[in-house]
Protein backbone atom coordinates (compact mmCIF):
# COMPACT_ATOMS: atom_id res chain seq x y z
CA UNK A 1 0.00 0.00 0.00
CA UNK A 2 1.36 3.42 -0.97
CA UNK A 3 2.02 5.79 1.92
CA UNK A 4 1.21 9.49 1.97
CA UNK A 5 2.34 11.97 4.64
CA UNK A 6 0.35 15.19 5.10
CA UNK A 7 2.17 18.04 6.88
CA UNK A 8 -0.20 20.87 7.82
CA UNK A 9 -0.81 22.74 11.09
CA UNK A 10 -4.53 23.24 10.30
CA UNK A 11 -5.98 20.14 11.93
CA UNK A 12 -9.43 20.26 10.27
CA UNK A 13 -8.09 20.76 6.78
CA UNK A 14 -5.45 18.10 7.35
CA UNK A 15 -8.07 15.62 8.56
CA UNK A 16 -10.39 16.31 5.62
CA UNK A 17 -7.57 15.82 3.14
CA UNK A 18 -6.53 12.60 4.90
CA UNK A 19 -10.06 11.17 4.63
CA UNK A 20 -10.26 11.97 0.91
CA UNK A 21 -6.95 10.26 0.24
CA UNK A 22 -7.73 7.22 2.41
CA UNK A 23 -10.87 6.64 0.33
CA UNK A 24 -8.54 6.00 -2.61
CA UNK A 25 -6.93 3.14 -0.70
CA UNK A 26 -3.76 4.92 0.40
CA UNK A 27 -2.20 4.70 3.86
CA UNK A 28 -2.06 8.22 5.31
CA UNK A 29 -0.06 9.62 8.22
CA UNK A 30 -0.30 13.18 9.53
CA UNK A 31 2.05 15.74 11.08
CA UNK A 32 1.42 19.27 12.32
CA UNK A 33 5.00 20.54 11.91
CA UNK A 34 8.39 19.60 10.51
CA UNK A 35 9.70 18.21 13.79
CA UNK A 36 7.02 15.54 13.97
CA UNK A 37 7.16 15.05 10.18
CA UNK A 38 10.83 14.07 10.34
CA UNK A 39 9.99 11.43 12.93
CA UNK A 40 7.23 10.03 10.69
CA UNK A 41 9.58 9.93 7.71
CA UNK A 42 12.25 8.15 9.75
CA UNK A 43 9.80 5.59 11.09
CA UNK A 44 8.35 4.34 7.79
CA UNK A 45 9.05 4.54 4.09
CA UNK A 46 6.91 7.26 2.51
CA UNK A 47 6.03 7.68 -1.16
CA UNK A 48 4.44 11.14 -1.30
CA UNK A 49 4.56 14.17 1.01
CA UNK A 50 1.79 16.78 0.87
CA UNK A 51 3.24 19.80 2.66
CA UNK A 52 1.85 23.19 3.63
CA UNK A 53 4.08 26.13 2.76
CA UNK A 54 3.75 27.96 6.09
CA UNK A 55 4.33 25.84 9.18
CA UNK A 56 5.15 26.80 12.78
CA UNK A 57 8.76 25.66 12.53
CA UNK A 58 9.67 26.30 8.91
CA UNK A 59 8.82 27.13 5.32
CA UNK A 60 7.80 24.33 3.00
CA UNK A 61 9.49 25.86 -0.05
CA UNK A 62 12.81 25.96 1.81
CA UNK A 63 12.42 22.49 3.33
CA UNK A 64 11.85 20.61 0.07
CA UNK A 65 15.55 20.31 -0.65
CA UNK A 66 16.30 18.86 2.78
CA UNK A 67 13.49 16.31 2.42
CA UNK A 68 14.59 15.25 -1.09
CA UNK A 69 18.25 15.07 -0.06
CA UNK A 70 17.45 12.65 2.76
CA UNK A 71 14.71 10.73 0.93
CA UNK A 72 15.51 11.07 -2.81
CA UNK A 73 12.87 8.60 -4.00
CA UNK A 74 9.79 10.35 -2.59
CA UNK A 75 7.99 13.28 -4.23
CA UNK A 76 6.75 16.45 -2.53
CA UNK A 77 3.57 18.34 -3.42
CA UNK A 78 3.34 21.78 -1.84
CA UNK A 79 0.03 23.20 -0.61
CA UNK A 80 -0.51 26.91 -0.02
CA UNK A 81 -3.43 29.08 1.05
CA UNK A 82 -2.17 32.00 -1.05
CA UNK A 83 -0.32 30.92 -4.17
CA UNK A 84 2.16 33.23 -5.83
CA UNK A 85 4.36 32.75 -8.86
CA UNK A 86 7.79 33.37 -7.24
CA UNK A 87 7.12 30.75 -4.54
CA UNK A 88 5.86 28.29 -7.14
CA UNK A 89 8.94 28.75 -9.32
CA UNK A 90 11.28 28.38 -6.34
CA UNK A 91 9.41 25.29 -5.13
CA UNK A 92 9.89 23.55 -8.47
CA UNK A 93 13.56 24.58 -8.52
CA UNK A 94 13.98 23.09 -5.05
CA UNK A 95 12.56 19.76 -6.22
CA UNK A 96 8.79 19.91 -5.64
CA UNK A 97 6.66 17.73 -7.90
CA UNK A 98 3.97 20.44 -8.00
CA UNK A 99 2.69 23.53 -6.17
CA UNK A 100 -1.07 23.98 -5.75
CA UNK A 101 -3.55 26.22 -3.91
CA UNK A 102 -5.66 24.79 -1.08
CA UNK A 103 -9.40 24.61 -1.64
CA UNK A 104 -9.36 25.80 -5.25
CA UNK A 105 -7.37 22.78 -6.37
CA UNK A 106 -8.87 20.07 -4.14
CA UNK A 107 -10.28 18.25 -7.17
CA UNK A 108 -6.76 18.02 -8.57
CA UNK A 109 -5.23 16.33 -5.51
CA UNK A 110 -5.97 12.67 -6.32
CA UNK A 111 -4.91 12.77 -10.02
CA UNK A 112 -1.82 14.69 -8.95
CA UNK A 113 -0.96 12.07 -6.32
CA UNK A 114 -1.20 9.30 -8.91
CA UNK A 115 1.16 11.17 -11.24
CA UNK A 116 3.56 11.83 -8.38
CA UNK A 117 3.46 8.13 -7.45
CA UNK A 118 4.53 7.18 -10.98
CA UNK A 119 7.50 9.52 -10.64
CA UNK A 120 8.32 8.18 -7.16
CA UNK A 121 8.27 4.62 -8.48
CA UNK A 122 10.64 5.61 -11.28
CA UNK A 123 12.90 7.28 -8.69
CA UNK A 124 13.06 4.02 -6.73
CA UNK A 125 13.93 1.98 -9.81
CA UNK A 126 16.74 4.37 -10.76
CA UNK A 127 18.10 4.46 -7.19
CA UNK A 128 18.02 0.66 -6.94
CA UNK A 129 19.83 0.33 -10.25
CA UNK A 130 22.44 2.89 -9.22
CA UNK A 131 22.87 1.02 -5.96
CA UNK A 132 23.44 -2.22 -7.86
CA UNK A 133 25.91 -0.58 -10.20
CA UNK A 134 27.48 1.27 -7.32
CA UNK A 135 29.44 4.47 -7.63
CA UNK A 136 32.16 2.44 -5.98
CA UNK A 137 32.60 -0.36 -8.45
CA UNK A 138 33.78 -3.87 -7.71
CA UNK A 139 35.13 -6.49 -10.09
CA UNK A 140 31.58 -7.89 -10.28
CA UNK A 141 30.57 -4.72 -12.14
CA UNK A 142 32.92 -5.54 -15.05
CA UNK A 143 30.68 -7.20 -17.63
CA UNK A 144 31.96 -9.96 -19.88
CA UNK A 145 33.29 -13.52 -19.89
CA UNK A 146 35.73 -13.42 -22.82
CA UNK A 147 39.16 -14.94 -22.17
CA UNK A 148 41.00 -11.68 -22.83
CA UNK A 149 38.81 -9.78 -20.33
CA UNK A 150 38.98 -12.49 -17.66
CA UNK A 151 42.77 -12.50 -17.94
CA UNK A 152 42.81 -8.75 -17.22
CA UNK A 153 40.45 -9.15 -14.27
CA UNK A 154 42.70 -11.87 -12.85
CA UNK A 155 45.74 -9.59 -13.06
CA UNK A 156 43.82 -6.72 -11.46
CA UNK A 157 42.62 -8.92 -8.59
CA UNK A 158 46.18 -10.05 -7.92
CA UNK A 159 47.60 -6.53 -7.72
CA UNK A 160 44.64 -4.94 -5.92
CA UNK A 161 45.58 -5.91 -2.31
CA UNK A 162 49.06 -4.38 -2.72
CA UNK A 163 50.11 -0.72 -2.86
CA UNK A 164 51.87 -1.25 -6.19
CA UNK A 165 51.49 1.46 -8.83
CA UNK A 166 49.42 0.22 -11.78
CA UNK A 167 49.50 1.37 -15.40
CA UNK A 168 46.34 0.61 -17.38
CA UNK A 169 46.76 0.55 -21.15
CA UNK A 170 44.12 0.37 -23.85
CA UNK A 171 42.11 2.33 -26.38
CA UNK A 172 39.74 5.12 -25.41
CA UNK A 173 36.44 3.82 -24.05
CA UNK A 174 37.62 0.34 -23.03
CA UNK A 175 36.79 0.86 -19.34
CA UNK A 176 40.12 1.79 -17.78
CA UNK A 177 38.48 3.89 -15.04
CA UNK A 178 36.14 1.01 -14.16
CA UNK A 179 39.21 -1.19 -13.67
CA UNK A 180 40.87 1.52 -11.57
CA UNK A 181 37.81 1.81 -9.31
CA UNK A 182 37.59 -1.97 -8.99
CA UNK A 183 41.25 -2.22 -7.98
CA UNK A 184 40.68 0.48 -5.37
CA UNK A 185 37.60 -1.25 -3.98
CA UNK A 186 39.49 -4.54 -3.62
CA UNK A 187 42.43 -2.87 -1.84
CA UNK A 188 43.00 -2.08 1.81
CA UNK A 189 42.33 1.56 0.89
CA UNK A 190 38.72 0.90 -0.10
CA UNK A 191 37.28 2.98 2.77
CA UNK A 192 39.42 5.94 1.77
CA UNK A 193 38.88 8.33 -1.17
CA UNK A 194 39.13 7.39 -4.83
CA UNK A 195 39.96 10.55 -6.79
CA UNK A 196 40.11 10.65 -10.60
CA UNK A 197 41.56 13.36 -12.81
CA UNK A 198 41.87 13.55 -16.59
CA UNK A 199 45.33 14.96 -17.37
CA UNK A 200 44.19 16.17 -20.81
CA UNK A 201 41.27 18.20 -19.47
CA UNK A 202 43.30 21.15 -18.12
CA UNK A 203 46.10 23.44 -19.23
CA UNK A 204 49.50 22.91 -17.55
CA UNK A 205 49.19 25.66 -14.92
CA UNK A 206 45.62 24.83 -13.96
CA UNK A 207 46.40 21.12 -13.87
CA UNK A 208 49.31 21.71 -11.49
CA UNK A 209 47.00 23.63 -9.16
CA UNK A 210 44.33 20.91 -9.41
CA UNK A 211 46.78 18.12 -8.70
CA UNK A 212 49.00 19.67 -6.06
CA UNK A 213 47.15 22.74 -4.75
CA UNK A 214 48.39 26.27 -4.13
CA UNK A 215 48.87 28.88 -1.43
CA UNK A 216 46.82 32.07 -1.28
CA UNK A 217 48.47 34.79 -3.35
CA UNK A 218 50.55 32.35 -5.41
CA UNK A 219 49.06 33.83 -8.58
CA UNK A 220 46.28 36.17 -9.71
CA UNK A 221 42.96 34.78 -8.53
CA UNK A 222 44.46 32.57 -5.79
CA UNK A 223 42.52 34.26 -3.00
CA UNK A 224 42.70 31.32 -0.57
CA UNK A 225 44.71 28.18 0.08
CA UNK A 226 43.62 25.26 -2.09
CA UNK A 227 44.09 21.56 -1.45
CA UNK A 228 45.16 19.58 -4.47
CA UNK A 229 43.68 16.26 -5.51
CA UNK A 230 46.69 14.38 -4.12
CA UNK A 231 45.79 15.71 -0.67
CA UNK A 232 42.10 14.98 -1.26
CA UNK A 233 43.07 11.37 -2.01
CA UNK A 234 45.06 11.05 1.23
CA UNK A 235 45.36 7.40 2.31
CA UNK A 236 43.32 6.41 -0.75
CA UNK A 237 43.88 6.11 -4.50
CA UNK A 238 44.38 8.72 -7.20
CA UNK A 239 43.60 7.77 -10.80
CA UNK A 240 45.56 9.74 -13.40
CA UNK A 241 43.77 9.23 -16.72
CA UNK A 242 45.45 10.19 -20.02
CA UNK A 243 48.84 10.28 -18.28
CA UNK A 244 50.52 10.52 -21.70
CA UNK A 245 49.21 14.10 -22.00
CA UNK A 246 50.98 15.29 -18.82
CA UNK A 247 53.40 18.20 -19.40
CA UNK A 248 57.10 17.46 -18.80
CA UNK A 249 57.29 19.90 -15.86
CA UNK A 250 54.45 18.08 -14.11
CA UNK A 251 55.99 14.71 -14.95
CA UNK A 252 58.99 15.72 -12.83
CA UNK A 253 56.70 16.67 -9.96
CA UNK A 254 54.79 13.41 -10.23
CA UNK A 255 58.04 11.46 -10.26
CA UNK A 256 58.99 13.07 -6.95
CA UNK A 257 55.67 11.98 -5.44
CA UNK A 258 56.33 8.42 -6.57
CA UNK A 259 59.88 8.44 -5.19
CA UNK A 260 59.48 10.38 -1.93
CA UNK A 261 55.74 10.67 -1.27
CA UNK A 262 55.92 14.47 -1.20
CA UNK A 263 55.44 17.55 -3.39
CA UNK A 264 55.56 21.34 -3.13
CA UNK A 265 52.41 23.36 -3.67
CA UNK A 266 52.42 26.39 -5.96
CA UNK A 267 53.63 29.34 -3.86
CA UNK A 268 54.77 27.10 -1.01
CA UNK A 269 58.36 26.59 0.16
CA UNK A 270 58.14 23.40 2.19
CA UNK A 271 57.01 19.97 0.96
CA UNK A 272 53.66 18.32 1.68
CA UNK A 273 53.73 14.60 2.51
CA UNK A 274 51.06 12.27 1.10
CA UNK A 275 50.29 8.57 1.38
CA UNK A 276 48.44 7.74 -1.79
CA UNK A 277 48.35 4.90 -4.30
CA UNK A 278 48.69 5.90 -7.95
CA UNK A 279 46.88 4.19 -10.82
CA UNK A 280 47.59 5.72 -14.22
CA UNK A 281 46.03 5.09 -17.63
CA UNK A 282 46.73 6.01 -21.23
CA UNK A 283 45.71 5.13 -24.77
CA UNK A 284 49.04 6.35 -26.14
CA UNK A 285 52.28 4.50 -26.84
CA UNK A 286 54.49 5.74 -24.00
CA UNK A 287 57.76 4.19 -25.34
CA UNK A 288 57.24 6.19 -28.57
CA UNK A 289 56.63 9.34 -26.52
CA UNK A 290 59.90 8.65 -24.66
CA UNK A 291 61.74 8.37 -27.99
CA UNK A 292 60.31 11.72 -29.12
CA UNK A 293 61.21 13.39 -25.82
CA UNK A 294 57.58 13.93 -24.74
CA UNK A 295 57.61 11.52 -21.79
CA UNK A 296 60.24 10.83 -19.13
CA UNK A 297 61.66 7.34 -19.18
CA UNK A 298 62.25 7.35 -15.40
CA UNK A 299 58.58 8.21 -14.80
CA UNK A 300 57.49 5.49 -17.21
CA UNK A 301 59.46 2.84 -15.33
CA UNK A 302 58.00 3.99 -12.00
CA UNK A 303 54.45 3.97 -13.35
CA UNK A 304 54.70 0.69 -15.23
CA UNK A 305 55.63 -1.56 -12.32
CA UNK A 306 52.46 -3.52 -13.07
CA UNK A 307 50.85 -3.12 -16.49
CA UNK A 308 47.41 -4.30 -17.55
CA UNK A 309 46.34 -3.93 -21.19
CA UNK A 310 42.56 -3.87 -21.47
CA UNK A 311 41.28 -5.37 -24.76
CA UNK A 312 39.33 -3.37 -27.31
CA UNK A 313 35.66 -4.30 -27.70
CA UNK A 314 36.28 -5.77 -31.17
CA UNK A 315 38.68 -8.23 -29.47
CA UNK A 316 35.92 -9.46 -27.16
CA UNK A 317 32.92 -9.74 -29.48
CA UNK A 318 31.36 -12.44 -27.27
CA UNK A 319 30.82 -9.80 -24.57
CA UNK A 320 28.84 -7.39 -26.76
CA UNK A 321 25.41 -8.98 -26.16
CA UNK A 322 25.84 -8.92 -22.37
CA UNK A 323 27.00 -5.29 -22.43
CA UNK A 324 24.13 -4.29 -24.73
CA UNK A 325 21.55 -5.94 -22.44
CA UNK A 326 23.11 -4.21 -19.45
CA UNK A 327 22.94 -0.75 -21.03
CA UNK A 328 19.43 -1.41 -22.37
CA UNK A 329 18.24 -2.14 -18.83
CA UNK A 330 19.77 1.09 -17.52
CA UNK A 331 18.41 3.37 -20.24
CA UNK A 332 14.98 1.69 -20.21
CA UNK A 333 14.57 2.73 -16.60
CA UNK A 334 15.86 6.24 -17.19
CA UNK A 335 13.60 6.69 -20.23
CA UNK A 336 10.65 5.07 -18.41
CA UNK A 337 10.33 2.37 -21.07
CA UNK A 338 9.88 -1.39 -20.83
CA UNK A 339 12.54 -2.86 -23.10
CA UNK A 340 12.60 -6.60 -22.42
CA UNK A 341 14.81 -8.01 -25.16
CA UNK A 342 17.18 -7.42 -28.06
CA UNK A 343 16.35 -9.01 -31.42
CA UNK A 344 18.79 -11.49 -32.96
CA UNK A 345 19.29 -9.10 -35.88
CA UNK A 346 20.03 -6.23 -33.50
CA UNK A 347 22.71 -8.24 -31.66
CA UNK A 348 24.18 -9.50 -34.95
CA UNK A 349 24.47 -5.93 -36.22
CA UNK A 350 26.23 -4.90 -33.01
CA UNK A 351 28.67 -7.79 -33.29
CA UNK A 352 29.58 -6.83 -36.89
CA UNK A 353 30.48 -3.26 -35.94
CA UNK A 354 34.19 -2.42 -35.44
CA UNK A 355 33.50 -0.27 -32.33
CA UNK A 356 36.35 2.17 -32.71
CA UNK A 357 34.91 4.00 -29.70
CA UNK A 358 34.70 0.74 -27.73
CA UNK A 359 32.29 0.40 -24.77
CA UNK A 360 31.62 4.13 -24.63
CA UNK A 361 30.41 4.07 -28.24
CA UNK A 362 28.27 0.97 -27.60
CA UNK A 363 26.68 2.67 -24.61
CA UNK A 364 25.75 5.71 -26.72
CA UNK A 365 24.28 3.53 -29.49
CA UNK A 366 22.12 1.60 -27.01
CA UNK A 367 20.86 4.81 -25.40
CA UNK A 368 19.87 6.10 -28.85
CA UNK A 369 18.10 2.84 -29.69
CA UNK A 370 16.13 2.87 -26.44
CA UNK A 371 14.96 6.43 -27.13
CA UNK A 372 13.84 5.52 -30.66
CA UNK A 373 12.09 2.26 -29.71
CA UNK A 374 8.39 2.29 -28.84
CA UNK A 375 7.95 -1.44 -28.27
CA UNK A 376 9.54 -3.91 -25.88
CA UNK A 377 12.35 -5.13 -28.15
CA UNK A 378 15.32 -3.31 -29.63
CA UNK A 379 15.56 -4.06 -33.35
CA UNK A 380 17.86 -3.05 -36.21
CA UNK A 381 15.54 -0.22 -37.25
CA UNK A 382 16.65 1.76 -34.20
CA UNK A 383 20.34 1.55 -35.14
CA UNK A 384 22.24 4.27 -37.06
CA UNK A 385 22.60 4.02 -40.85
CA UNK A 386 26.10 2.58 -40.73
CA UNK A 387 24.72 -0.57 -39.09
CA UNK A 388 22.77 -1.48 -42.24
CA UNK A 389 22.94 -5.19 -43.15
CA UNK A 390 26.00 -5.78 -45.36
CA UNK A 391 25.85 -7.74 -48.60
CA UNK A 392 24.90 -11.36 -48.06
CA UNK A 393 25.18 -14.58 -50.04
CA UNK A 394 22.14 -13.76 -52.17
CA UNK A 395 24.08 -10.77 -53.54
CA UNK A 396 27.59 -12.23 -53.37
CA UNK A 397 28.02 -11.79 -57.12
CA UNK A 398 27.94 -8.05 -56.63
CA UNK A 399 31.34 -6.37 -56.54
CA UNK A 400 31.95 -4.19 -53.50
CA UNK A 401 32.56 -1.37 -55.97
CA UNK A 402 29.60 -2.02 -58.26
CA UNK A 403 26.74 0.43 -58.72
CA UNK A 404 24.29 -2.32 -57.67
CA UNK A 405 25.98 -2.87 -54.29
CA UNK A 406 25.98 0.88 -53.61
CA UNK A 407 22.32 1.10 -54.62
CA UNK A 408 21.39 -1.80 -52.33
CA UNK A 409 23.10 -0.20 -49.36
CA UNK A 410 21.41 3.14 -50.08
CA UNK A 411 17.97 1.52 -50.29
CA UNK A 412 18.63 -0.27 -46.99
CA UNK A 413 19.65 2.99 -45.27
CA UNK A 414 16.53 4.79 -46.45
CA UNK A 415 14.29 1.92 -45.30
CA UNK A 416 16.03 1.97 -41.93
CA UNK A 417 15.47 5.71 -41.71
CA UNK A 418 11.74 5.37 -42.42
CA UNK A 419 11.49 2.38 -40.06
CA UNK A 420 10.17 0.22 -42.89
CA UNK A 421 7.58 2.74 -44.14
CA UNK A 422 7.76 1.97 -47.87
CA UNK A 423 5.59 4.84 -49.04
CA UNK A 424 7.81 7.32 -47.20
CA UNK A 425 10.94 5.57 -48.49
CA UNK A 426 9.67 5.80 -52.10
CA UNK A 427 8.97 9.51 -51.60
CA UNK A 428 12.48 10.17 -50.25
CA UNK A 429 14.05 8.12 -53.05
CA UNK A 430 11.88 9.97 -55.58
CA UNK A 431 10.74 6.72 -57.22
CA UNK A 432 7.41 4.97 -57.63
CA UNK A 433 6.21 2.54 -54.95
CA UNK A 434 6.17 -0.29 -57.54
CA UNK A 435 9.84 0.39 -58.34
CA UNK A 436 10.68 0.29 -54.64
CA UNK A 437 8.96 -3.10 -54.20
CA UNK A 438 10.85 -4.42 -57.23
CA UNK A 439 14.17 -3.28 -55.75
CA UNK A 440 13.29 -4.82 -52.38
CA UNK A 441 12.65 -8.14 -54.09
CA UNK A 442 15.75 -7.85 -56.27
CA UNK A 443 18.09 -7.13 -53.38
CA UNK A 444 16.28 -9.38 -50.88
CA UNK A 445 15.87 -6.45 -48.45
Amino acid sequence: MKKILIIDDEEKLRGLLARIIRLEGFEVTEAADFRSAWKKLDQAETDIVLCDVKLPDGNGVEMIRAIRDKYPALEVILLTAYGNIPDGVQAIKNGAFDYITKGDDNNKIIPLIYRALEKAELNKRVLNLEKQLGEKRSFDSIIGKSKSLLACIDLAKRVAPTDTTVLLLGETGTGKEVFAQSIHQASNRARKPFVAINCSAFGKDLLESEMFGHKAGAFTGAIRDKKGLFEEASSGTIFLDEIGELALELQAKLLRVLETGEFIKIGETHPTKVNVRIIAATNRNLPKLIDSGEFRSDLFYRLSVFQITIPALRERVTDIAALANHFAAIFSIKANKKIKSLSAGFVAALERNPWNGNIRELKNVIERSVILTDGQELDVESLPFEFAQPLTDNSKNMSAFSLASAEKLHFQKVLNYTKGNKAEAARLLEIGIATLYRKIEEYKL
